[in-house]
């Protein structure tokens, strides 16, 4: 597979916002997609954010293999990053996100206070790569109507500040993707989930991968959504053998798009694609 490439002004600019910013926050707020806790998170980003304290949300839990979510939130716990899992359309998430703040920052408000600072608001900035659930946390943050924050340093074309609640200022910004993907399974699973472009990688190459990946995690989801599947056949000949028998002639073409929309429409069930036991070690 050739390795996807690009780096659009807009996300180059993103980037050195993000930058320019973090003197501005108290922490930084990772956004994820809890089906791809690692393969979700910008490098880049990691970078640049380097020691500065973080808190990072396993966001569409209700999508996600519950058990792998627990999982991964040990794992980064372990790495002393604080985790939450949320869905962020539940009204809930406010709380936990707020509450995890807190959790994050007392040290700091401890000294604080010692010094005799009362300090009632946090700041934090969300950073996250597109289709992560990004807007829809802001909007559940900030209520319905979003309030921008005053007159405050940090507010450039595509960010603002938004005011959760008095605990809570976030400093929005764009979803940001990076210049290529190292690895051909991150593409391969961003693109299972829809997190980038249809046109970017070849629909067969990720119907491949995705119909391995049920076989080997989830195999009695796709006997009991593809009546007649053979399990036993590699991913090539299941595909043209389903193509035939759900009556598409020659057209693979139209199973990629039916296996995909079921996989992304929760037809085949709640999955995690990153799997802990794949890591091989390495963070």
């Amino acid at each position: 597979m050739t390795t996807i490439q690009w780096f659009p002004g807009h996300m180059s600019k993103a980037r050195r916002q993000v930058q320019e910013n973090l003197k501005f926050v108290d922490f930084v707020t990772i956004l994820v997609d809890a089906r791809l806790p690692l393969s979700s998170q910008n490098p880049m980003l990691t970078k640049i954010i380097g020691d500065k304290p973080k808190l990072i949300i396993l966001n569409k839990v209700d999508l996600a293999d519950s058990t792998c979510t627990a999982e991964w939130c040990n794992f980064f716990e372990k790495q002393g990053i604080k985790a939450l899992a949320v869905n962020s359309k539940e009204q809930s998430a406010v709380k936990k996100v707020t509450e995890a703040a807190k959790g994050l920052m007392t040290d700091k408000l401890v000294k604080l206070r010692e010094r005799g600072i009362q300090k009632e608001t946090l700041r934090t900035m969300i950073v996250g790569i597109p289709n992560v659930g990004k807007s829809t946390l802001m909007n559940r943050l900030a209520g319905k109507k979003i309030a921008i924050v005053g007159n405050k340093p940090g507010v450039t074309k595509g960010q603002q500040w938004l005011k959760s609640n008095k605990n809570l200022e976030i400093l929005d910004t764009p979803g940001i993707l990076w210049p290529k993907f190292e690895e051909e399974a991150v593409g391969l699973k961003l693109a299972m989930t829809g997190a980038i472009k249809d046109n970017l990688l070849p629909m067969d190459e990720v119907t491949i991968f995705g119909l391995d990946f049920f076989k080997r995690y989830y195999p009695e989801r796709l006997l009991e959504r593809y009546k007649g599947i053979d399990l036993e056949e590699e991913a090539p000949e299941i595909i043209m053998s389903m193509t035939q028998k759900l009556g598409f002639r020659d057209d693979y073409d139209r199973f990629y798009q039916v296996f995909i929309k079921d996989v992304r429409d929760g037809r085949l069930g709640c999955y995690t694609l990153d799997r802990l036991v794949e890591l091989d070690g390495n963070d």
